[in-house]
């Protein structure tokens, strides 16, 4: 079994920012692969299916960004799932806008959502895994919470849409673990835009 997260904040207000992007993407997946009906659980909304053969769920905690790992630790230690059962999709400062990348472990380079999944995930063996889709910095560090909480420009949607789409059908290869196959076949299917400089930060 597979627990693939998606960060945000719930509610209408924060649907469209870049720093809900997370939510979307599971969206995406839950509607492209018919998953269950979203109901409320482990302090969120859960969604349950199938990918590549094997069980999955869709979770979007409702506790705010700043605590997510609680929604998180709920359904990890419900189902007795280890962290690399767990692919938490996010958006991503150093990535730039449109391109993604799949890494295991790391910091959380002060992003508050992963802050509090490693808090309430300590002690565990092993690391969870990261699906970075990346919305670019906007240069200064006082900038950068009006940037995350701000949304998507009609411009920006132009690849964002593409993205949702292809990181929804090629879904199976996340939950099998084929992260390099992944990422290829994203890029591909949805490459960033022209003026969107590499950083692999």
């Amino acid at each position: 079994m597979k627990l693939i997260v998606g960060l945000g904040n719930p509610g209408e207000k924060y649907a469209r920012n870049r720093h809900n992007v997370g939510f979307m993407a599971v969206d995406a997946i839950a509607a492209t692969h018919g998953f269950g009906p979203w109901r409320k659980k482990f302090s969120g909304q859960l969604a349950e299916g199938v990918l590549a053969g094997e069980k999955v769920l869709l979770l979007k905690p409702e506790t705010y960004m700043n605590e997510s790992g609680r929604a998180v630790a709920e359904a990890a230690n419900f189902y007795k799932l280890s962290p690399e059962d767990i692919i938490v999709v996010h958006d991503e400062l150093d990535l730039a806008p449109g391109r993604v990348r799949v890494k295991t472990g790391g910091g959380h380079a002060g992003h508050n959502g992963l802050r509090s999944i490693m808090a309430h995930l300590k002690g565990a063996d092993g690391e969870f895994h990261r699906l970075r889709i990346g919305i670019g910095h906007p240069g200064e560090k006082n900038m950068v919470t009006r940037h995350v909480l701000s949304d998507f420009s009609g411009q920006e949607r132009q690849w964002l849409e593409p993205l949702l789409d292809a990181i929804a059908r090629h879904a199976d290869l996340l939950a099998k673990g084929r992260f390099s196959d992944f990422g290829s076949k994203v890029m591909m299917d949805a490459p960033p835009p022209e003026n969107s400089e590499r950083k692999d930060s």
